[in-house]
């Protein structure tokens, strides 16, 4: 059994741990660059430079895997593994041995091992775990405890010096408390507790299971062909068109909401929210009114759905949003798919109703030409509907650049939007 100064997994760990790589190479002696060869496929030797030792890749490690020692080869093939899935790994496995294989290769093969086994392997490396029930203990580990049971029995006297993994002398204790030690019972650590003491065969799982998949591979087949079945005698139903959507602001400084806008863009004059005129309810949460865009469909009333929240939106609803009422106020967007003024105003038509002569904000001016601003004649309780009238130039207006945003977006007449 190989020394702790010359054990191929000692070296390994303790490599790892001071963060040095191995350098797969073809000569015991690394000192030219023509012998660093970084392909296990070709390489003969793994040099050790935290120890300034090379060691063959063919040589048995303590690591015993069905009965017999694992090769240094497949322990650090199995370390330059660790993060990949099972199957990868099996893959990665054929492969390697393949190459080992051929004419140019360095012969032998990769040892692949289990998922517990490589589990275990890595857990010992990386230094989680002191104990491995897949590794045998050194032999100077084996004799040590070999005279502690001695001493312990009464057989023989004396101290006994207590050695570390990597085999250097530490403190001499009283060989009975030693003993003491080794009775108490270990805690295991997470890995060992998950894991348990032996790998558990679940292959029992698949033949119980084998009834149910059976059924749902049968009754996935029928759902198939029942779903399929019409399809063969109206291969070309129509699709039927999405309502575009109108999103309000919930503020209540607006001067379009739910209780007035059903009749502003429909009727084309403008009252206010609170007017006991208003046409809707306030506490409505959906409205819909029809509008006629010859450049879309020339022949059928275009259906629109306002709402002021997108509180109950799917994902796929935001591709239906044509435009927006907006205030100025960022936080009305807050909930938007998109947050941010600019890049919600790329994907949607954005509109700012004011009144006539009131400065535009500087915060909407900023938003850039994706925001259309309107402006309506100030409310006057005492006016009829006939002082109303610049207000239907101002929804044809608005209506006109909700048509052209929708014709852009690849709106037509029986399909939604090409682009989002």
């Amino acid at each position: 059994m190989a020394t702790s100064e010359q054990d191929p997994l000692l070296l390994l760990r303790n490599s790892i741990a001071l963060d040095t790589p191995c350098i797969p190479t073809t000569t015991e002696d690394a000192s030219a660059a023509s012998s660093v060869d970084l392909s296990l496929a070709t390489a003969t030797f793994l040099q050790f430079p935290s120890a300034s030792v090379s060691i063959p890749l063919t040589t048995p490690t303590r690591f015993i895997s069905s009965n017999k020692p694992v090769d240094l080869r497949s322990i650090y093939f199995a370390w330059l593994k660790r993060e990949t899935a099972i199957p990868e790994y099996n893959a990665s496995a054929l492969s390697l041995n393949a190459e080992l294989a051929a004419e140019d290769g360095a012969g032998g093969e990769v040892q692949n091992l289990a998922f517990v086994e490589r589990l275990d392997l890595i857990t010992w490396l990386e230094g989680a775990s002191e104990e491995s029930e897949y590794i045998k203990p050194l032999a100077g580990d084996v004799s040590s405890a070999a005279a502690s049971a001695q001493v312990a029995a009464g057989v023989k006297g004396g101290l006994v010096p207590v050695t570390s993994v990597g085999g250097r002398q530490g403190k001499s204790i009283d060989p009975r408390l030693a003993e003491i030690y080794n009775g108490e019972r270990r805690m295991g650590d997470r890995n060992s507790v998950l894991r348990g003491i032996k790998p558990t065969d679940f292959s029992h799982v698949r033949k119980l299971a084998a009834p149910f998949n059976t059924r749902k591979a049968a009754h996935t087949a029928a759902a198939n062909a029942a779903s399929t079945a019409p399809l063969s005698h109206n291969p070309k139903a129509p699709v039927r068109r999405p309502d575009p959507i109108i999103l309000l602001s919930p503020s209540a400084s607006s001067l379009l909401r739910m209780s007035n806008i059903k009749s502003f863009l429909e009727s084309g004059i403008y009252i206010p929210p609170e007017s006991s005129t208003s046409t809707s309810s306030s506490s409505a949460s959906i409205l819909h009114i029809a509008r006629l865009l010859p450049s879309i469909d020339t022949t059928r009333p275009i259906r629109f759905i306002i709402v002021d929240t997108p509180e109950q939106f799917k994902p796929e609803y935001w591709s239906r949003v044509v435009a927006v009422f907006t205030t100025g106020q960022v936080w009305q967007f807050k909930s938007y798919k998109w947050q941010t003024p600019q890049e919600l105003f790329r994907h949607t038509l954005g509109v700012y109703l004011g009144w006539r002569g009131d400065q535009l904000p500087d915060m909407v001016k900023g938003w850039g030409r994706g925001v259309l601003s309107a402006q309506v004649d100030k409310w006057s309780a005492g006016a009829g509907p006939a002082s109303r009238w610049r207000d239907r130039e101002v929804v044809e207006g608005i209506w006109k650049a909700v048509e052209e945003n929708m014709r852009n977006r690849g709106w037509k007449r029986d399909s939604g939007p090409l682009v989002v």
